[in-house]
C-alpha cells in the first residue's frame, strides 16, 4: 500500500510540473525598449546642453533678477524713460569762401569808358580763409575754386538822376575777371572771363543792364582775383545787383 501511494505522489507531482505555465518574458520587452529609449533621449539632451553651455549659446539664469522674482516682490514705482542722447555729427570743415558786394556810392563825375578796377565792401561781405585788399581777393589755400562776378549798370534821365546824365546811344558795358599769380617775379594778370554788350539806350527815363559770369579755376596760395568794368560811372551801387566772390570746390 505504501508503494502504491508513493507512485501516486510521483505521478501527481509530474503532472503538476507539466501543467505549471512558464513565465512570459516577451511581455516585458516593450517596457524595456521604452526605458532604453528614454535613457538615450536623456543622454542626448544632456550632451547637447553641455555643448551649448561650452560654446556660449546657453546662458546661466540669474534667479536674483527682478524678472524671476515673485509678482509681489516686483517694484511698482513708475519707470522714468531716460532722455535719448542726441547723435553727434562730425564738425564741418570750414571751406574757403568770399562774397563781397560792390562799394558805393559810385563816382558819377568820372565818365570814362575805359575799364577800371571795381572795389568791394569787405565790411558788409563774407570772408572765410580768404583775404581782401585793394579790390583783390587773395587766396590762402590751394585748390579748385568757383569764381563768380555780377555787375549791373543803370542810367537815370530826369529828376531822379543823381547828376545830369547825357544821352548814351552806344554804351560799352563790359565785365572782365582777372587772375594774378603773386608768386611770380613779374605779375601778369590773366583774363579768365569776359562778357558784356554795347547797348543802344534812347532817351527813356531809366535803363538797366547786368553782366554775370562764373567758372571753375585752379588757384594757389598767394593768387589774386579782381574785376574790371568799362563805363564804371554807370555801375549800380546796390549790393544785391553787383557782387564778386569765390568758393573752394576741392583740391
Amino acid at each position: 500500500m505504501a508503494a502504491s501511494d508513493y507512485r501516486g505522489y510521483l505521478r501527481d507531482h509530474a503532472d503538476t510540473e507539466r501543467v505549471r505555465p512558464r513565465p512570459r518574458t516577451h511581455a516585458h520587452r516593450p517596457l524595456i525598449f521604452a526605458t532604453l529609449a528614454v535613457m538615450g533621449a536623456l543622454q542626448v539632451a544632456s550632451s547637447v546642453a553641455i555643448l551649448l553651455h561650452l560654446t556660449g549659446h546657453l546662458r546661466e539664469v540669474d534667479l536674483s533678477s527682478p524678472q524671476y522674482q515673485p509678482l509681489e516682490e516686483v517694484r511698482t514705482e513708475p519707470l522714468i524713460a531716460e532722455p535719448k542722447k542726441r547723435p553727434r555729427f562730425p564738425k564741418q570743415k570750414k571751406v574757403p569762401a568770399a562774397h563781397l558786394p560792390v562799394r558805393g556810392p559810385t563816382d558819377f563825375s568820372i565818365r570814362d569808358e575805359k575799364a577800371v578796377m571795381v572795389h568791394w565792401n569787405a565790411n558788409q561781405g563774407h570772408l572765410m580763409k580768404i583775404q581782401y585788399k585793394d579790390g583783390r581777393i587773395l587766396l590762402k589755400e590751394d585748390g579748385l575754386y568757383y569764381v563768380y562776378a555780377k555787375t549791373c549798370f543803370r542810367l537815370w534821365i530826369g529828376e531822379k538822376s543823381p547828376t545830369p546824365q547825357p544821352d548814351v546811344s552806344n554804351a560799352q558795358l563790359i565785365q572782365y575777371v582777372y587772375h594774378e599769380k603773386h608768386t611770380q617775379s613779374m605779375i601778369r594778370p590773366i583774363l579768365i572771363m569776359k562778357s558784356g554788350s554795347t547797348v543802344r539806350w534812347d532817351n527813356k527815363k531809366y535803363h538797366f543792364y547786368c553782366v554775370q559770369q562764373g567758372r571753375g579755376v585752379h588757384l594757389s596760395p598767394g593768387d589774386a582775383l579782381f574785376v574790371n568794368v568799362s563805363s564804371s560811372w554807370l555801375l549800380d551801387p546796390e549790393p544785391e545787383a553787383s557782387y564778386f566772390g569765390a568758393l573752394k570746390l576741392g583740391n
